[in-house]
């Protein structure tokens, strides 16, 4: 990526990874946060430092901590996409992310991120922080979130399943989706909530690659949150829930994930996400719409609590 320098603002330019072209050309919303992230390291470095010389130099972490994200129009393979990065309230920061389309600036994501200089265990060195950044140093990620006592007799998985429609899927967080020798990143969770919905639409029948190929129905996300709670470590197993939460105007469902780890006889939550989530129509009449959810797509998604 290039980077543009503005006072009070950071600018860099780039385009979506490969990757993220899983249908026709269109980019999924994964990737979308991926360049907020670029946008958001490029900010450090106006900043006067970056993530490495964070990390090497103070023993901190550059970790986005929260970030929501509205995605009023598609991103397409070879876009050329200005990431823009501003001061918002308290901590937070502003991003917006365009492309040229027909010689027009369209915008294709609005967000708000939260970053953390978290103290990593590690590090080689306790330095301070860099003065301009001092208010972002944090020694661990902590919440406010409860944890769950699991009661003598019972599992972590029969715990977490006991909410009706509660979709359960375990997995042990591997090396590439954590950074500094140590915990689970940020974008390991957008990578999760990306794959648990996958997971969930194929255990109620309705699998991404079935509705594609018989209805011609593309999977679309106009808006998604991913937050960390605390710190999920390299190794650990993530028991992640995902549930439909409502069907709103009959196009879209609203989900939820939570992500926790078992230390002793506690479930301590480590990440939270929602998600909401379409389908466009492809082919055939309606093409270019949103699809309606019928009847049987939304026992599917919710079942009996429809």
């Amino acid at each position: 990526m290039t980077a543009v320098l503005r006072p009070s603002t950071t600018v860099t330019h780039g385009r979506p990874a490969f990757e993220g072209a899983n249908i026709r050309t269109w980019i999924g919303f994964k990737h979308f946060m991926y360049l907020v992230e670029q946008g958001v390291l490029q900010w450090l470095r106006d900043q006067g430092t970056s993530a490495r010389d964070l990390f090497l130099e103070h023993g901190l972490g550059a970790e986005i901590v929260d970030c929501s994200v509205q995605l009023p129009a598609v991103l397409e393979l070879d876009d050329e996409v200005e990431v823009e990065v501003t001061p918002g309230r308290g901590d937070k920061l502003n991003v917006q992310l365009s492309v040229v389309r027909d010689g027009a600036k369209v915008t294709v994501l609005r967000g708000k991120v939260t970053v953390a200089l978290v103290r990593e265990r590690a590090a080689d060195t306790t330095a301070a922080a860099p003065e301009a950044l001092a208010h972002l140093e944090v020694p661990a990620l902590t919440s406010t979130v409860e944890r769950i006592a699991i009661p003598a007799g019972e599992t972590a998985e029969s715990v977490l399943t006991a909410e009706p429609g509660a979709f359960l899927w375990s997995w042990r967080a591997p090396y590439f989706y954590c950074h500094y020798s140590d915990r689970v990143q940020h974008s390991g969770f957008v990578r999760t909530l990306e794959e648990v919905v996958d997971r969930y639409l194929a255990d109620r029948g309705i699998s991404v690659g079935r509705m594609l190929s018989e209805r011609a129905w593309i999977p679309v996300v106009s808006r998604a949150r991913v937050r960390l709670l605390e710190d999920a470590r390299m190794e650990e197993t993530v028991h992640t829930v995902f549930t439909v939460t409502d069907i709103l105007r009959g196009v879209m469902f609203d989900g939820r994930m939570d992500c926790y780890v078992q230390r002793g006889s506690e479930l301590v939550p480590v990440a939270t996400a929602q998600i909401l989530h379409g389908y466009a129509i492809a082919a055939g009449p309606g093409a270019g719409g949103m699809a309606q959810l019928d009847e049987g797509v939304v026992h599917a998604l919710i079942g009996d609590r429809a």
